[in-house]
């Protein structure tokens, strides 16, 4: 196999990614097979699983003591805040945790649609994962609220930015858009639907779940009121975040407990957190601050170089994959985004997805089937129709050895429609 230029080589006096000594990093990639599942849920360093044990091999207490056992789980807290604010470009006090997105999600539309009268108006995005879209719908129904939607183009996968001129009026209280797609990679303007939301005073939630394992993340350059990821996502545990400013939390009344803290961001936290995944969080983002070996400074700095690198490394992975699925005639690419994460889904004429998927797990593959959580969008391609997709997303530990073996393995799909 050839390795093309784009992947073998990198620009002098680019931030370079080292990916023999990053591949060293993960354990779980001695089963022997290809990890093309990452928007799914990526691997897991051995620094995040140690930071884990770790914190549950000494005594760690609930929170509010006066003895140690309990101080130290305000430091696992603390730290986890701290390295969320430094990944997504906010405060820690600003830093709400939970056990995933989706859950976040309903607790911040639960809490913000208290602010909602009979017709004001929320517009959510085809393009979304369902738990940017479901949430916002349920509650607006409940309060009379108007639900408008940004539509996907279904040649390029694209949301074009312009029908937010329309969608966004001054009633609107909330826009809803991903910062990634989750199945066809789409990186939509959301900084430019940001300003026309800010314009009539609307606020803005955006879903980076799937953008921050992939590129240096920014709130404010965003425009974005709260961002939301989840550390599975970039080598962590499923533990889920979102991120605003603390004065605008401080608007915000969630459901909780008469006797849980008040004070933000603890009065949206529920229940008893798991303690020890919040080591694996912190140690998750100084994983990525560490992946380039030329990264220096501040966390927050170390992060800006070693994603750059990131994107640089699977930029290149990425351009030699899409190309090369588009070029065959047994294959079809979903969409064809200009601003794309490196992730991509596609169909097989003849064969139901959840079949591609079978072979190429048969040829040690790991590829999902299915609508993804992105029901809209596939409800809008007509993919859906054709029983979902099968999607292939990278990572900063996947080689272009491994690429090109999945390249080979989809092109011998077509001996099975022979």
């Amino acid at each position: 196999m050839t390795v093309p230029t784009r992947v073998a080589r990198m620009h002098p006096g680019e931030p370079r990614l080292d990916v023999a000594r990053v591949r060293g990093l993960f354990p779980g990639l001695s089963d022997g097979f290809v990890h093309t599942d990452a928007p799914a849920g990526t691997l897991v360093p051995e620094s995040v699983a140690h930071a884990v044990s770790s914190a549950m091999r000494v005594p760690v207490a609930n929170r509010g003591g006066v003895f140690p056992s309990s101080s130290r789980t305000e430091g696992l807290v603390a730290a986890a805040r701290s390295a969320v604010a430094d990944l997504v470009g906010g405060v820690s006090t600003g830093v709400v945790l939970g056990p995933n997105t989706t859950t976040l999600v309903y607790a911040m539309a639960r809490a913000l649609s208290r602010t909602w009268r009979h017709g004001d108006e929320v517009v959510v995005s085809r393009l979304d994962h369902d738990a940017n879209i479901r949430p916002w719908l349920q509650l607006a129904e409940q309060v009379g609220a108007v639900v408008r939607w940004a539509e996907v183009d279904i040649e390029t996968g694209e949301l074009p930015t312009w029908q937010y001129d329309e969608l966004v009026t001054p009633r609107t209280r909330l826009v809803a858009v991903t910062a990634a797609s989750n199945a066809i990679g789409t990186r939509p303007d959301v900084a430019s639907i940001a300003a026309r939301a800010h314009a009539v005073g609307a606020l803005v939630f955006v879903d980076a779940v799937q953008a921050a394992p992939h590129v240096f993340l920014d709130r404010a350059a965003l425009g974005a009121d709260f961002v939301a990821v989840s550390a599975y996502t970039w080598c962590g545990p499923h533990v889920g975040a979102v991120v605003a400013d603390p004065a605008l939390l401080a608007e915000l009344v969630p459901d909780r407990l008469a006797p849980a803290p008040d004070r933000v961001p603890d009065r949206f936290e529920t229940g008893t957190p798991p303690f020890e995944l919040y080591a694996g969080v912190t140690a998750a983002v100084d994983h990525l601050a560490g992946l380039c070996e030329d990264a220096a400074g501040s966390r927050r700095d170390r992060l800006r170089t070693s994603m750059a690198a990131v994107a640089a490394y699977e930029g290149g992975l990425f351009d030699w994959l899409d190309q090369a699925l588009r070029a065959m005639r047994h294959v079809q690419v979903v969409g064809f985004p200009e601003h794309t994460t490196p992730t991509l889904s596609f169909t097989v004429p003849g064969m139901r997805p959840r079949q591609v998927a079978a072979e190429l797990s048969r040829r040690g593959i790991c590829a999902w089937d299915g609508d993804f959580y992105a029901r809209e969008l596939f409800d809008a391609l007509g993919v859906n129709e054709l029983g979902g997709a099968v999607r292939l997303g990278l990572a900063h530990y996947n080689t272009a050895e491994e690429v090109g073996y999945v390249i080979d393995s989809v092109a011998a799909l077509r001996g099975a429609l022979l």
